[in-house]
């Protein structure tokens, strides 16, 4: 039985069908993989696992598989040789979401603002077919090491990866930017630890570096080009009140509709605490984890005007 913090019920039952959000929080999240296809058929990858994994497809994305031993013994999927050798890679099926939003084309210039560990840049370049250029930007040591140690097993070649914060990127232009922010991480809550550290301060803490990333990665954007945000969080705060914020501050900023076949989402809020959102919101998708058995994910696909 899980037990929930002060206010966590309220807050919630505000937000969606507590009955089945509050369900899905006492499962735990499905173990996924996408394939690698730098390096592997989808279908030759499979051959080598069948015999000891169970994999089903993930319906919105075609390299990507939720994964369980059929012994029901086995959680060491990170151990063996396949995933060594970077033929996939580990991955939460709504995270393969967003690479799929910016939609990346050989010979495109893509900034990947927070790449690390780097399972959206891996996902991008399988994307381009290692065409093209990706420059995958973190700010600490640690996490440019992950970074750096998945861009070589993956077998990426068109990727720089560079130690910066997103809001330096001035006088460089892309084709397409992808804002994988910093969040509160609310979306992933499904253990009772997890839950236990929940605290809305810190979303409405991460609201400044969120509105800064984005500002940034729109300037650095060009005419044409799309821009990609996405959080794991659940909360309007760092979401559509954020593009919110961004469709008001730059004019040239609109929202494109999104499709992303069967995937079920949510309608996002329009207006939340007593606050009117653009109506361009209703653009996005936000994913709560009782939709697909996933973790909870909000993403937005803007537009810049020529």
């Amino acid at each position: 039985m899980i037990k929930f913090p002060e206010g966590f019920k309220e807050h919630y039952s505000e937000l969606t069908d507590w009955a089945e959000f509050s369900k899905i929080l006492g499962k735990p999240l499905r173990k996924s993989i996408r394939i690698n296809t730098l390096k592997i058929s989808v279908k030759d990858i499979l051959k080598r696992l069948e015999q000891e994994w169970e994999l089903k497809q993930i319906p919105w994305v075609k390299e990507g598989f939720f994964i369980k031993d059929k012994k029901g013994e086995r959680t060491d999927i990170g151990n063996i040789p396949e995933h060594n050798e970077g033929l996939f890679y580990i991955q939460e099926a709504a995270s393969m979401i967003p690479a799929l939003v910016v939609d990346p084309k050989p010979g495109e210039r893509i900034l990947d603002m927070c790449a690390s560990p780097g399972g959206k840049t891996t996902h991008m370049a399988a994307m381009m077919q290692n065409k093209g250029k990706i420059t995958a930007a973190d700010i600490r040591e640690d996490r440019i090491a992950i970074l750096k140690r998945n861009i070589a097993r993956m077998g990426v070649k068109n990727c720089e990866i560079i130690k910066k914060p997103g809001q330096q990127f001035k006088n460089m232009q892309f084709d397409k930017v992808l804002v994988d922010a910093p969040c509160s991480g609310t979306g992933t809550m499904r253990l009772q630890e997890e839950i236990d550290r929940w605290d809305l301060k810190i979303a409405s803490r991460l609201g400044f570096e969120q509105k800064s990333l984005l500002h940034s990665a729109f300037c650095v954007l060009k005419k044409g080009g799309i821009l990609v945000y996405s959080t794991c969080s659940l909360e309007p705060e760092e979401n559509e009140k954020v593009i919110d914020w961004l469709l008001k501050r730059h004019k040239k900023s609109y929202l494109d509709e999104i499709t992303i076949p069967n995937l079920k989402c949510s309608n996002p809020f329009l207006e939340h605490k007593g606050s009117k959102f653009d109506p361009q919101i209703r653009k996005c998708l936000r994913i709560w984890p009782q939709d697909n058995n996933t973790s909870g994910f909000f993403i937005a696909k803007i537009k810049k005007r020529k």
